[in-house]
């Protein structure tokens, strides 16, 4: 009994890893509205 819970979290701790790999680089991201007050990126508005 212990081998099927311990292979239930193994295997939902990969599905969580692969997720946030796929989302964080396979996934392109939203574009946020423009309304910086410059180039760098510094967020300001």
């Amino acid at each position: 009994m212990n081998d099927i819970i311990q292979n239930i979290l193994v295997f939902s701790a990969l599905l969580v890893a692969v997720g946030f790999l796929v989302r964080k680089f396979i996934w392109k991201p939203k574009k946020a509205s423009s309304k910086s007050c410059g180039s760098d990126g510094c967020g300001c508005s």
